[in-house]
């Protein structure tokens, strides 16, 4: 999933600075989960910005609504309605809901209200940790399903650096050294003579960015189209 972080409420107030009306558009799918932007993150950010224009003698209308996705096209026409009322519209979706916002909107000024930190999973509660890189040349059958890529601080493909101690890493010593949780991985599922092969470097001139992917069974029928 994606994890975020809301921005400082004082970096929020000098992005709306001067605009009346503000619509706070929330995301109901992953910035919920991790507590950054959802229903309930709209909700408290839409009050805590009118009780400081308040106390500051600001005249300004702030309201909120949460679709289930910024990044699917088909749930931003829910916005269509309510969007000719504001001024800005103040979203708290990752930063890819943002952009696809801003672009379905695009006479409207579109404003982060989050931080997208990474994409990772739930180590407990009210806990992630990032975990993928998005390289677009995934190696985890090699590696024992833990991404070098990621947990490795130096993002090395072919074993440890010559700086590893005692199982951590010496960028950070309270971190365990990746290619050591490879290595126990692969020897547990009994599988170390993978660790052999050479992992070549990886091809960045392929990754060409925006990446851009659409579904065998979508390529079809846009092709006949």
């Amino acid at each position: 999933m994606i994890v975020a972080e809301r921005k400082p409420i004082e970096q929020i107030e000098a992005m709306i600075e001067g605009f009346d009306r503000i619509l706070i558009v929330g995301c109901g799918t992953c910035v919920a989960v991790c507590m950054a932007g959802g229903e309930k993150e709209v909700e408290l950010l839409a009050a805590e910005l009118r009780m400081k224009g308040k106390l500051e003698g600001r005249n300004r209308t702030i309201d909120e609504i949460t679709v289930t996705r910024q990044c699917d096209k088909e749930y931003l026409d829910a916005l269509e309605k309510y969007a000719d009322d504001y001024d800005i519209i103040l979203s708290t979706a990752c930063g890819a809901g943002v952009q696809l916002l801003a672009e379905r909107y695009d006479e409207k000024i579109v404003l982060p209200a989050l931080n997208t930190l990474f994409s990772g999973v739930a180590e407990g509660a009210g806990q992630w940790t990032q975990r993928c890189m998005a390289c677009e040349d995934c190696i985890l059958d090699q590696t024992g399903g833990i991404c070098p890529m990621t947990i490795c601080a130096k993002n090395l493909l072919n074993g440890p650096c010559g700086g590893t101690d005692h199982g951590k890493c010496e960028v950070d010593g309270e971190k365990d050294c990746a290619w050591t949780l490879i290595y126990n991985r692969m020897k547990k599922l009994g599988r170390l003579d993978y660790l052999k092969k050479i992992q070549p470097p990886k091809d960045y001139s392929v990754m060409t960015k925006p990446g851009r992917y659409t579904h065998e069974a979508f390529k079809e029928a846009q092709q006949e189209e």
